[in-house]
């Protein structure tokens, strides 16, 4: 019996053609590892009317741990449904399925490395090393969204000023949350021998939700004294991080502003064909590059499967396989650094498969 089972969620689109190449690399490191299909995204919701059926939940919830590739995130609501052959009348709109994911399982940490590749032309430094920490429950992605707004809510102060056809948000970050994803970054500071933990917020604004976000941080920060902690507004961040990337490590963040700035770090290292991610709760996780699917390039075997083969290594050291896990990384670094083997974002045109097989040699 092998000693792991992970559920194998290719996706849509490119997600099927970066899960091939990533085969590719876990059968040259020889992981012993059961890799269980599962059934997610857009055909399924097409068919069945949810892009995450139970069957799949059911899945997840068997096995330790998931790879998931990409899906197509549309319709957007009930209106486009209706042109969805076979769907019509059945009033359905489309719910994330990584979003579900996330919350049935309670997957609070979204761990976004960015960490330059010398040799990688789309660099914007080579001396980038960052590792976001975003919740991953809370926040603007509660799913809790009103249009029309309901007449109760005109009962709340300042209410009186939204018409009632607008639509509106909740945004809902609670002690629970916001202590525990501090804490998870201040615990792998400590452990990867990080120097320095910052939150970002707009706690000048959002002073409820926001400043408890602050205060957990800060009194979590007191537990750390040998671990540097500042914070920062998201605005002023954002212009920071691209001033002086060497003066940050370890940043740390609600749901919303950690995908927005997570994104800004993965472009500072390469742009989507670097960006990827590990979903993790207590005891599971799911491990993604965070590009979408890009149908125009389904089965064409164009797209960089660098992001795709980096949350593999991220999902091995997950599971206790450091010394596979660094082989991995030592070997993407070290194709990336020779510059024979490129996909065409970083000016080359080989192969999805080409550039699998190319780091799986270097094994």
């Amino acid at each position: 019996m092998a000693n792991y089972r992970i559920a194998w969620l290719p996706g849509d689109g490119t997600g099927r053609d970066v899960s091939e190449a990533v085969r590719i690399v876990l059968d040259a490191i020889a992981l012993d590892a059961e890799y269980i299909p599962g059934d997610i995204g857009w055909e399924f919701w097409c068919t069945e009317g949810d892009p995450l059926p139970q069957r799949t939940l059911d899945l997840l919830r068997s096995t330790d741990c998931a790879f998931f590739g990409a899906i197509t995130s549309k319709p957007k609501d009930k209106a486009e449904a209706e042109l969805v052959p076979g769907l019509q009348g059945k009033g359905l709109s489309y719910r994330s399925p990584i979003v579900r994911m996330r919350q049935e399982l309670d997957l609070y940490i979204c761990l976004r490395p960015a960490q330059a590749f010398p040799g990688n032309p789309l660099n914007y430094r080579e001396d980038i090393d960052l590792v976001v920490f975003r919740e991953n429950t809370e926040g603007m992605y509660v799913g809790v969204e009103y249009h029309p707004v309901p007449e109760a809510f005109y009962a709340v102060p300042g209410m009186s000023k939204i018409p009632r056809d607008a639509a509106i948000s909740m945004r809902a970050v609670t002690p629970q949350g916001a202590e525990r994803i501090v804490r998870a970054a201040f615990e792998y500071a400590r452990s990867h021998g990080r120097r320095k933990v910052t939150a970002v917020h707009k706690a000048n604004v959002l002073r409820q939700t926001d400043g408890l976000f602050l205060g957990e941080a800060r009194q979590v920060a007191a537990e750390y004294p040998e671990i540097e902690f500042d914070h920062a507004n998201i605005d002023a961040m954002a212009m920071w991080l691209l001033k002086n990337p060497d003066r940050y490590d370890v940043i740390v963040t609600t749901n919303l502003f950690g995908d927005i700035i997570s994104d800004l770090c993965a472009q500072m290292v390469g742009g989507l064909g670097f960006g990827y991610s590990g979903n993790i709760g207590v005891d599971y996780g799911v491990f993604e590059p965070t590009h979408g699917s890009a149908p125009k390039y389904a089965g064409l075997y164009k797209v960089n499967p660098i992001a795709a083969i980096m949350a593999a290594m991220l999902m091995m050291d997950w599971l206790g396989e450091e010394e596979k896990a660094q082989r991995v990384k030592d070997a993407v670094a070290a194709i990336v650094a020779e510059g024979q083997v490129r996909t065409y974002d970083i000016g080359g045109d080989d192969t999805t498969l080409e550039m699998a097989e190319a780091i799986a040699a270097k094994l």
